[in-house]
């Protein structure tokens, strides 16, 4: 059984919170995107200005070692996602055809 909620101090933020905490964050960068976009329509050089980037990020994109571990992991690239898949299956049908084509005029 999971052990997320048997201590409380590891329990996980409240979904709302960290939603909220996102939605803020997402409107402080656009207001300060505004506020950068008029400095340079007033005469403000764009080299000169500093872009605001994200300073909260939600706790799992903190996580370090997750972000090893997934980048050491081997891209698995899905077969049945590929082209040579969907050619492959058109042939197979198409082998099926003329087979059951055979079987009735032999």
């Amino acid at each position: 059984m999971s052990r997320r909620h048997r201590n409380q101090d590891l329990a996980p933020v409240p979904r709302a919170d960290v939603r909220a905490h996102a939605h803020n964050e997402r409107h402080r960068v656009h207001s300060e995107l505004h506020l950068v976009e008029e400095a340079v329509r007033n005469g403000l050089e764009p080299i000169d200005v500093e872009e605001p980037g994200p300073e909260w990020k939600p706790v799992h994109h903190h996580d370090a070692q997750v972000g090893l571990e997934k980048s050491r992991r081997p891209k698995v690239i899905k077969h049945w996602k590929t082209k040579e898949w969907k050619r492959r299956k058109a042939l197979r049908r198409q082998r099926a055809r003329e087979w059951e084509r055979l079987a009735e005029a032999g």
